[in-house]
């Protein structure tokens, strides 16, 4: 049983209000973890100076795998001396999360035997994250994980764990079997996953549907969109009963149309199928009444990431439609020549969306074997975030007060 060690006064103010707090948390696992106890206290002295006093990186893993595990300590170890190494353990998911209440409790249950107890479900990799261990224990917690059926997610210039939506287990818009391409290409890669022997990291995710819960175009080197080919079928007396229950339909759904393909006269709606770009905003608004129709498959887009070397990228369309079915062996080769041509042209921690704006998309569609279409559209937004200008600022920030 461990103590509080340190007066946390501005970590207190965290823990008020309705919301679930993580300061709470860490509390909860200061009970029984020097771990937790001290990352507490190394986190109050971080609000009261301004400052960050976590260091990240080094060589530290498990024998015969190069990822999985990122180190991370501490920079004041004479202070915080249960926070000296802080190294974090991800964990390879299950597709779509799901899991049984006994499978989470075995995983916390060692994790309180080796770890801090505090975990991060889940990461923004998709991994089950564990936080906080030092580096002797790293070869005892992967040998009860694995002897378990678990096994390390990706880290480093590798191939990351591939991610997907919940898909056709539970969401009937969802056009293609996420979960099962997301379990096929794990399995396929799992040399480049344990092994980082890339220029940089390479994220795959996955979504059922263009409404992308897992936000594979902005977050995804691969993002992989269920898509269909046939019309949006309409049930125009459902159509009315979204109307007489209030929905306002030309200002919800026709003028929200991207592609303006959807009238609506009061009576009838009526959709341009050879226009509509298979947003997915209509069918998501008006479950009901839309559905689409016609053969199933998938878009697959290019190159999204985050701020790093030349800024955040959005996902290029790059086919705009493949049938993906069992055992995916065309995805499977084209993944593997994308990764190839990324390989020989990139210098060392380029993403392959800048190494396409470097290169060139002709260089790109040439060495994967995939023709030029007029559909692998870049735009019509190209970043993921928004930028403030100062001005903005300046309307809701006066005199130190908000």
């Amino acid at each position: 049983m461990s103590k509080k060690k340190h007066e946390t006064p501005l970590l207190d103010e965290l823990k008020k209000g309705p919301w679930p707090s993580f300061v709470k948390e860490i509390e909860k696992a200061a009970v029984r973890s020097e771990t937790a106890n001290d990352t507490l206290g190394q986190v109050e002295k971080s609000y009261r100076t301004r400052r960050g006093y976590w260091k990240h990186g080094g060589i530290v893993g498990v024998l015969g795998y190069g990822g999985g595990v990122i180190g991370r300590y501490s920079s004041l170890p004479e202070e915080f001396p249960g926070v000296k190494f802080f190294h974090t353990v991800r964990i390879n998911q299950p597709s779509g999360w799901f899991y049984t209440t006994k499978a989470l409790r075995e995983i916390c249950d060692i994790w309180d035997k080796y770890g801090s107890g505090l975990t991060n479900i889940h990461g923004s990799t998709g991994d089950l994250v564990l936080l906080g261990t030092d580096t002797e224990s790293l070869e005892a917690i992967f040998a009860e994980y694995s002897s378990r059926g678990w096994d390390l997610g990706g880290s480093g210039s590798a191939m990351r764990t591939p991610s997907c939506c919940i898909g056709p287990a539970r969401c009937e818009w969802a056009n293609i079997n996420s979960l099962e391409i997301n379990y096929q290409l794990t399995q396929e890669f799992q040399d480049e996953l344990h092994r980082p022997a890339f220029p940089y990291k390479f994220k795959i995710k996955t979504s059922g549907c263009a409404v992308d819960c897992v936000a594979a175009i902005a977050r995804a080197d691969l993002s992989i969109i269920g898509t269909w080919k046939g019309k949006i079928q309409i049930d125009q007396a459902e159509v009315q009963n979204y109307a007489k229950k209030g929905m306002n339909i030309n200002a919800e759904i026709v003028n929200m149309c991207p592609t303006q393909c959807i009238s609506y006269d009061g009576k009838e709606m009526k959709i341009d199928d050879a226009e509509c770009s298979r947003c997915m905003h209509c069918i998501a608004k008006m479950t009901k009444a839309l559905r689409p129709s016609g053969e199933r498959g998938a878009t697959l887009l290019m190159g999204s990431k985050a701020p790093i070397v030349v800024g955040s990228l959005l996902s290029w369309v790059i086919v705009p439609f493949i049938k993906l079915e069992p055992p995916y062996k065309e995805l499977k080769e084209l993944i593997r020549k994308m990764i190839e041509w990324w390989d020989e042209n990139s210098k060392p921690r380029e993403r392959i969306g800048e190494v396409i704006e470097i290169k060139g998309m002709r260089s790109f569609l040439e060495a994967i074997g995939v023709p030029p279409s007029p559909a692998q559209v870049k735009w019509p937004r190209k970043d993921p975030f928004i930028f403030f200008k100062d001005e903005d600022f300046e309307k809701v920030y006066k005199k130190g007060k908000y």
